[in-house]
């Protein structure tokens, strides 16, 4: 299955318009075609969950398509359409982690970024090609649960989809949030005092 990898400025967050996830999921287990639906709905932040965790453009369109086909050879085990978000992450999760296992030593993340919107001005794109580096190299210097917390928290999702995710319970990631989140800003302070010393040197 081929699918052209859509990125837009914003994720497609379904209106009250819009069939739920339920009814789509329901529809693709009927006509694996209209599961083209869902892949719209969701590809912008597969994608970019992706490219924060890689930092590699490549890699993350190729981590984002095995995501979608995953997901459509698994879709009768989908237990529940009003889940289909975590349940997509978590899918995404194990993916990632498949290539980071098949890439060791890690590259680091280069902070590549996406296409960029035309209303976007080229010293926004640079400062943000800035923080996303900073970000995911601070990323790196967390563990490996604190990091996906951090990750999926970035992503947009809540404590339960988190937890649903991981296989947690909503307080044990509520608990390693409130330590992840402690650690990485600490992690920014600290370079970021060692980037004072240095221009002050």
């Amino acid at each position: 299955m081929g699918w052209r990898l859509i990125r837009t400025s914003a994720d497609a967050v379904p209106d009250e318009s819009e069939p739920s996830d339920a009814a789509l999921v329901a529809l693709a287990r009927r006509d694996p075609e209209a599961f083209a639906l869902l892949y719209r709905r969701y590809a912008t932040s597969i994608y970019r969950y992706c490219d924060r965790a890689l930092g590699d453009r490549g890699a993350a369109e190729e981590a984002t398509q095995t995501v979608f086909v995953r997901a459509l050879a698994a879709l009768p085990r989908c237990r529940d359409g009003d889940t289909f978000r975590p349940w997509l992450f978590a899918i995404a999760h194990n993916v990632i982690a498949d290539t980071r296992r098949a890439r060791r030593p890690v590259v680091p993340l280069d902070g590549a970024i996406d296409v960029p919107d035309t209303a976007v001005s080229p010293e926004d794109l640079a400062l943000a090609a800035v923080e996303r580096r900073e970000i995911t190299s601070l990323l790196a210097n967390l563990s490996a649960e604190e990091r996906a917390i951090v990750e999926l928290r970035l992503a947009g999702l809540r404590d339960k989809e988190i937890a649903r995710v991981l296989g947690r319970s909503p307080g044990a990631v509520r608990t390693a949030q409130y330590r992840a989140v402690k650690h990485f800003r600490a992690l920014r302070a600290a370079a970021g005092e060692r980037e004072v010393s240095h221009v002050a040197g």
